[in-house]
Parts: C-alpha cells; structure tokens; sequence
C-alpha cells in the first residue's frame, strides 16, 4: 500500500474547520468535510450522492443513506449510517435548499460551476487537497475523512468486522491496515490489563 492518508486528530479537525468558516460557500464545504469524518465515505460516493440518496419525499434526511452498486468502489451495494451529528450537519447544508423546489434526481452537493452536475470523483478529490492544504494540514487528502473515522472507532473498541462492513470493504486486512496506532491507543489498552 502506497503513503497512506493522514488521520486527523480534533485540533486539526478544528482548524480545517475553522478555514472552512471564513471561505465562501462555507455551509456546503462543512458538510462535504463532515460527512467523510462521519460517514467514512470515500469521495468518489460522496460526490455521487443524490438529493434522492440523502433526502426522504419530505426533504428531511435519512437515517441511512443507500449506496448502490454502481456508486461503490467495490461495486456493490450498501447501507451508510447517519449519526445524529452527521444529521444535524446535513440539515445545517439543507438550509440553503428549497425544499419545495428540490429535484430528487440532482447532485446533493452542488458544485460552484453552474452548468456542472455536482462534483465528479475528481474534482471532490482536488477540492479537499487544496482545503486541507490551505487549511495547514500537511499530508491530509480526500481519503482523510475516511481514515479518520475507522481510526476513531477502532480506539473506541469497534471491532474490526463491524469497521469492515461500515467502511465496505471486502478484505479483513484492507480495514486493519486503515486503522492509525497511536500512543493514546495504546495508553487505553495498557491500562486493560
């Protein structure tokens, strides 16, 4: 496995968020960067999301989030939880929205270009390189979000096969290699003893 993704820890988490606060289109920004810390989601999911996929007929959000095949890198379908705190971020976005006006079958998470359909894989991808770049967090990348939240939930004592089915991988060992050993991890599990 090449470089791996940097996991964030609360400070720099802040700080990001903090630089995301003074930049213009800060509410959609917040709820992208949320949404892979929460989710672990993978950006290419992220930027395929519908307003189908997140908002129910009402245009309030979903407990779960249905991932079809075609919108996994692994090709097949499955469920993403959404916390309260991914909850109260997504309806903090949603209040940009019409909700008499929504149109099930467009991107959730517009893009700045207005002929564009939302973000592409890619183009997700560049945005929180340059986020997290101008933000000052060295080594972060769109994959981040995704590490950060296996990370947090395996210091939390989440077994390993419930991270595997959450981060939709196929392989125990794919899950365990995201998965950041960090001193205030092995601090916990030496006081077990």
């Amino acid at each position: 496995m090449s470089k791996q993704a940097k996991t964030l820890t609360t400070t720099e988490l802040r700080r990001v968020l903090d630089y995301t606060a003074t930049r213009k289109h800060s509410a959609r920004n917040r709820a992208l960067l949320m949404t892979t810390h929460l989710s672990g989601m993978r950006v290419g999911e992220v930027a395929s999301l519908r307003n189908s996929d997140v908002l129910d007929g009402e245009g309030n959000i979903r407990n779960e989030i249905r991932l079809s095949a075609e919108q996994t890198k692994g090709n097949e379908a499955r469920v993403v939880f959404v916390n309260d705190k991914l909850r109260k971020e997504l309806e903090l976005y949603t209040r940009l929205f019409d909700k008499a006006a929504i149109n099930p079958a467009v991107k959730f998470f517009y893009s700045q270009k207005r002929s564009s359909d939302g973000f592409t894989a890619n183009t997700l991808t560049q945005f929180f390189h340059y986020l997290y770049k101008r933000a000052g967090v060295d080594g972060a990348s769109s994959h981040s979000g995704r590490r950060t939240f296996i990370t947090n939930l395996a210091s939390k004592g989440v077994g390993v096969r419930v991270l595997m089915s959450l981060a939709g991988h196929k392989n125990i060992s794919t899950t365990q290699a995201y998965i950041d050993v960090n001193d205030d991890m092995k601090r916990k599990a030496v006081e077990l003893v």
